[in-house]
């Protein structure tokens, strides 16, 4: 339920802001083929289905929200080259959901500590290390190339260069250790991943809409200047939702019949939660 009640709240959140695209947009004809089979995957291992949604900013990011919403920007989809890629972003995000991580990175943030505490940076490390390894099985069952992972991550250490690999701080492990891991797994279990290839040039490339294509590219030139904090999406989580467990600490109690009373269909939803007003769709859509 504390899974659900964030996830509502920041879906709200982003819809209040007119930063949720609506569905008739074609972005969603690049993202759902994509999506729809990593769910196939991903759903039996949660306590609900997940939802895509794209998000209007021009930031290239990702991020899943407890309760099943995964957002992708639409700078994400204009970045990425290619459909392993893509899914390389959403089975590292869906797994971020299954192993509950935000809720154990609050956890990890208890007693007076803080983000920057070891402890704390030492778990939202061992969180995203456990979330490429459950993506990467992710994309190969539902059949992708788990290299496109990799690929994602040797072009986004390109761009940052050496500041984020020398952040001894920094809530992720570096891009560097993050590939040397995944080639390793990938090594150790040849059952599931020696027929997936480092070629990117064997991957089918993404489609994405001319008119999206040729409004987001040029706003990346700076990107490690313009978005120093992506590789720290999760950094702000614990301090965001401080005061929830305090907040819902009755909430079992308070609402005992809410899936039954207040959304007998909830598991069920077809569409992002809960359904509010269609945003304005941006210029070009």
């Amino acid at each position: 339920m504390w899974e659900t009640q964030i996830g509502q709240q920041r879906f709200v959140q982003y819809a209040q802001r007119g930063e949720i695209v609506p569905q008739q947009s074609p972005l969603y004809q690049t993202l759902d083929p994509i999506a729809k089979a990593i769910a196939a995957v991903a759903n039996p291992q949660y306590f609900t289905p997940f939802h895509f949604v794209v998000l209007n900013e021009r930031a290239p990011n990702a991020v899943a929200m407890p309760g099943g919403n995964v957002y992708v920007t639409a700078g994400m989809l204009s970045f990425l080259r290619n459909q392993d890629e893509l899914a390389g972003v959403l089975c590292h995000e869906v797994n971020h959901d299954i192993h509950h991580d935000v809720f154990d990175i609050y956890q990890a943030t208890q007693g007076g500590r803080t983000a920057q505490d070891p402890n704390a940076i030492a778990s939202e490390r061992q969180a995203e290390t456990n979330a490429d390894r459950g993506g990467a099985y992710t994309c190969a069952k539902a059949g992708f190339n788990p290299w496109g992972m990799v690929w994602n991550l040797r072009l986004h250490g390109q761009m940052v260069g050496g500041a984020q690999q020398a952040n001894s701080n920094a809530d992720h492990p570096s891009d560097a250790r993050r590939v040397a891991d995944l080639m390793a797994l990938f090594q150790s279990d040849p059952a599931t991943f020696a027929r997936f290839r480092d070629d990117v040039a064997m991957a089918k490339p993404l489609k994405v809409p001319a008119q999206i294509s040729q409004q987001y590219p040029q706003q990346y030139g700076q990107y490690p200047q313009q978005y120093p904090q992506y590789p720290q999406q999760y950094g702000q989580y614990p301090q965001q939702y401080l005061q929830y467990p305090q907040q819902y600490g009755q909430y079992p109690q308070q609402y005992p019949q809410y899936p039954q009373q207040q959304y007998p269909q909830y598991p069920q939803q077809q569409g992002p939660y809960p359904p509010p007003p269609l945003p304005p769709c941006y210029p070009g859509c």
